[in-house]
Order: structure tokens, then sequence, then C-alpha cells
């Protein structure tokens, strides 16, 4: 029963502003407005820009896993030196100038990550797009739905700070303007009890 009446005291002060009250100011239902746009702005616009983000960033890898491929290219030179980088298959791997041929026949050139001693004219496998430039390796199915879930999540965020941020914004000003109200109201009502307070 404590239950009840306590759940009912907590949508009385929730709801305090909607209901019919003698005491409630036309700036309480305007601040009450305000709160209600601000809140529904910030979820949706939060939603939709997060989902659609994300699914905008999921097909995109989709596309990379269906256009870029694997292809054969060779060592221009000998791989040698020291700035090692670590390598995702343990080791470590060096940039070496590598050469191949693009989808249309035109030889490229450019770097790409391998093994150190590795000898010029070495076959090594590089990732090209339809035009034939170097690019990393797709991401995989897994690794597309975790980047696209936290770019979506990012993207959501920094969307929904915006109406969010805009209504802290317009209720500091309603609550700067009730205070100016009530130092109006106070200085009319002050004299009216016969002396000052304060």
């Amino acid at each position: 029963m404590r239950r009840v009446r306590r759940v009912r005291r907590v949508r009385r002060a929730w709801l305090w502003r909607w209901r019919r009250n003698p005491l409630r100011r036309r700036s309480d239902a305007v601040e009450a407005w305000v709160l209600l746009g601000a809140w529904t702005l910030t979820v949706l616009c939060g939603v939709l820009a997060g989902v659609t983000v994300a699914g905008s960033v999921e097909r995109g890898m989709a596309r990379e896993r269906v256009e870029w491929r694997p292809t054969t290219a060779r060592l221009t030179e000998d791989a040698v030196g020291t700035s090692a980088v670590p390598a995702a298959a343990g080791g470590s791997q060096v940039w070496a100038k590598v050469g191949w041929t693009a989808p249309d026949g035109s030889p490229r050139a450019g770097q790409a990550r391998v093994r150190p001693g590795t000898a010029e004219g070495t076959p090594v496998t590089v990732w090209i797009d339809r035009t034939g430039r170097l690019v990393t390796p797709p991401a995989s199915p897994d690794q597309a739905r975790v980047r696209s879930a936290l770019v979506g999540t990012l993207a959501g965020l920094g969307a929904a700070a915006v109406p969010l941020a805009c209504g802290r914004a317009v209720r500091s000003r309603l609550e700067s303007r009730r205070l100016d109200r009530w130092d109006v109201d106070w200085a009319h009502f002050d004299p009216l009890w016969g002396h000052r307070t304060g």
C-alpha cells in the first residue's frame, strides 16, 4: 500500500506542470512543453542519426568487401630497414616498394608492408580497389558490425546533444525570466507589508 502511495506521489510530482492548478504559472506550462519537446527531439535525433550512420558505414564496408580484391605484387627492392611496425600475424614488418598490374593493365607502384629481409622480386599479396590503387584489407563482417555500431553510437550521441543543449538553454532563459519576475513582484508587494526585508 505504501508503495502505491509513493508511486502516486512520484507521478504527481512529475506531472504537476500539466495539471490544472491555481499556483501553476504560464511559464511552468511553457517549461513543461520545452522539456517534453527537448527530450523527444533528443531521443528521435539520437536514434535516427545513429541508425542512419551505422547503416551507411556498414553498407560502405560491405561494398569494400565486394569491390576490393587481393592481387599479387612483386618487391622492386630488398625489404630492409629499421622502421619496423608490429604485424597482425606476429613478428615485425617494414615498408618496401612493390609493383603490380592494375585491372586496366597499367603498371602501378607503391609501398606495402612486408617481412624484413624479403628479397627483391618476391611476390607479396596486396589489396587494390577497382581503379588499381593500394588499399588496406577490407573489414570482416564482424569487424564491420562493431565499427558501424561504434560510429553510429558516436553520431547518435552527437546528434542528440544538439536538441538537449538547446532545450537546456531555453529552460535556463525561462528560469532567468522567472527570477526577474519574482524580483518585480517582490518589489511591488514588499512595501505593502509596511517594512523592508533584507
